[in-house]
């Protein structure tokens, strides 16, 4: 995640697909990504999820339904998302959705281990 706010990346559009419970986000050097509400929550950018230094990740597990309700902006670098769990404070930088869209694969891949190596689901 970028430590200040100039962004590498912006977005040309950002479209919350509800139903789907996807944020599909378009920078501004072409490439498009589909980030599952899921993965947004697991991996949210906040103290709460991520704490405050290294090792200190909270591995969230049941989240296999949630969705997405909002998507505020937050000055021209960044969103906070309202997820139907609550939670809300995780603000995604540009640089933090675009990280999030090119490594999804491999972000999810880990979480998938963590959950099975901690014996939790990704069901409620």
């Amino acid at each position: 995640m970028s430590d200040n706010f100039t962004q590498q990346r912006k977005p040309t559009e950002i479209r919350l697909k509800r139903e789907e419970k996807i944020l599909e986000v378009d920078f501004d050097n072409g490439e498009s990504f589909a980030i599952t509400a899921e993965l947004l929550r697991v991996e949210s950018p906040s103290a709460e999820v991520q704490g405050h230094g290294q090792g200190q990740k909270t591995l969230i597990a049941g989240r296999r339904h949630v969705g997405i309700m909002e998507v505020r902006p937050v000055g021209n670098y960044a969103v906070a998302l309202k997820f139907d769990d609550m939670h809300d404070s995780g603000i995604y930088s540009w640089d933090t959705l675009y990280e999030y869209g090119r490594d999804q694969d491999q972000m999810w891949a880990n979480y998938l281990a963590a959950l099975a190596e901690q014996g939790l689901s990704r069901d409620p």
